[in-house]
Formats: structure tokens, sequence, C-alpha cells
């Protein structure tokens, strides 16, 4: 999240790409993930595995962080 909106990942590493000035071409030979595969990804219409997340972030100089939240909600108020 970024100022209360919701940055998609595809946004991300498209912004991020194209600020290093690196092609989708070179960022599919640098990081082994298929040129059509950045595509779909960038255009939102893609849903990469967590190896494809970490084979594009590395040589874009990002990281993943996943957080785990204690669930909002009491465990008594779920219902079968």
């Amino acid at each position: 999240m970024n100022n209360g909106q919701q940055i998609e990942f595809g946004e991300i590493i498209r912004k991020r790409r194209r600020s290093l000035k690196i092609t989708q071409s070179l960022l599919a030979d640098i990081s082994g993930v298929a040129r059509h595969t950045i595509t779909d990804i960038e255009s939102g219409k893609g849903n990469p595995t967590i190896e494809v997340v970490r084979r594009l972030l590395s040589p874009l100089g990002l990281t993943l962080v996943i957080e785990v939240a204690e669930p909002t909600f009491n465990r008594n108020e779920v219902r079968s």
C-alpha cells in the first residue's frame, strides 16, 4: 500500500523497469521469465507465482516483504 492506495504488482514492476531503462526483453533475458509473462503481469493480466515474483524483483533491485497479521475478528464470531 502507498498513501492508503493499493498499487498493483505489475505497475510496480513496469515503473521500476522503466526507471532503470530496461526493456521487457532484457528483463526476460536477465530474469529467465518469458517476455509475454512480463507483459501479462505488467498489464494486470498475470498471476505470478512467488518464484516468478522473486525472479523479477531481484534484477530490479526490489525485495518482497510478506506480512502476516493476526485476524481482526474474534474466533467465537466465526460461524461454520
